[in-house]
């Protein structure tokens, strides 16, 4: 491989096109050389934007590119399984977003393939790379907090999706706990045992013909003993709230902040802050982190810090948590061997 990982975006919505924008200006030691897209004017567009790289309405021409040493799916998840399974058979590396697949059977069904394809495969649950989490990590890893006992996780959107991407993201605890789901098992290194999830409507009234809620709870046990709770909410219209807390038996941490800066601005009419607006800028130096990350993973032949192991294991808890809010009660989590 040349000292640059030749790489092509797939899915250029408002993440793939910012994943894209950063391989093609921050990282140096990777080529953005083609986009894809279903749709030709939007790929067009994008190509344009991004200083004209090549591009294709046709996802087929990425995989069979001799040229093209990595793809990034950022596509909906429905196709994950299919272009998975593409990429590894024509030797491409692969940076798939999150979840990994739609349902545990495709990922059960993909991840052989995968695995005994030989290429690498980072799955993109970007609070791993954003540096509060990671410096959550290390500190309970130093054994600051000494012993982690409870997870706090709080993921709350500023609104919800349209009504068609909903009936589509396979719900709210696939499409959005699913991060505190992983980075719960990471910060707190162990195993999710069960899980015990609930939810309503109280926003967003079409969420019922989706079989979808906007404001879900999951109470969650540790294989170590430890326990944790997860709110997931479509109804935060203040801004976009990602925070979490590690509690420890001899300290806590508390990971996050809704400020877009570190300013306060007093006047006469008190004191008022900026919130972040959304995830893009919210975690937009974790997504550069996580793509520096994957490239340099290419390039020395290393297993990413988020494997397509770890995107089963949060499948797991994100298809227990669904269970257990249709069936009203507490639900293990089943855990394939890998």
């Amino acid at each position: 491989m040349s000292d640059q990982v030749r790489c092509a975006v797939i899915g250029l919505g408002r993440l793939g096109f910012r994943h894209a924008q950063i391989l093609q200006t921050k990282i140096k030691s990777a080529r953005l050389v083609k986009v894809a897209t279903s749709r030709r004017e939007s790929a067009e567009k994008a190509a344009r934007e991004l200083g004209g790289v090549a591009w294709t309405a046709d996802p087929r021409e990425i995989f069979e590119d001799p040229d093209i040493d990595a793809v990034l799916i950022n596509t909906p998840t429905d196709t994950h399984a299919q272009y998975l399974v593409e990429a590894a058979r024509h030797g491409k590396h692969i940076y798939v977003e999150k979840p990994v697949t739609k349902t545990l059977e495709e990922a059960r069904r993909v991840y052989p393939i995968v695995r005994d394809s030989g290429v690498l495969c980072q799955v993109g649950f970007m609070r791993r790379f954003d540096p509060a989490y990671a410096e959550a990590k290390k500190r309970i890893e130093a054994g600051d907090i000494g012993k982690p006992i409870y997870f706090k996780g709080v993921s709350r959107d500023p609104a919800s999706p349209p009504e068609a991407y909903i009936r589509t993201s396979g719900g709210i605890f696939l499409d959005l706990a699913i991060h505190d789901f992983d980075i719960a098992r990471y910060l707190m290194g162990s195993e999710v045992k069960t899980v015990r999830s609930v939810g309503s409507i109280q926003l967003h009234t079409f969420m019922a013909d989706c079989g979808d809620v906007d404001q879900a709870l999951t109470y969650l046990t540790f294989e170590s003993g430890a326990a944790g709770d997860v709110e997931s909410s479509r109804n935060a219209g203040y801004g976009y709230d990602i925070r979490g807390e590690v509690v420890g038996t001899e300290g806590t941490l508390l990971i996050g902040s809704l400020r877009q800066r570190d300013l306060v601005f007093l006047s006469r009419n008190g004191r008022t802050t900026d919130i972040v607006p959304d995830f893009v800028r919210r975690f937009d130096e974790a997504f550069t982190l996580e793509l520096e990350h994957f490239i340099e993973c290419v390039r020395r032949r290393e297993t990413p810090l988020c494997t397509m192991v770890d995107g089963i294991r949060a499948l797991e808890i994100a298809e227990a948590a669904t269970e257990s809010f249709r069936r009203g009660q507490e639900m293990e989590v089943g855990k394939e061997k890998v």
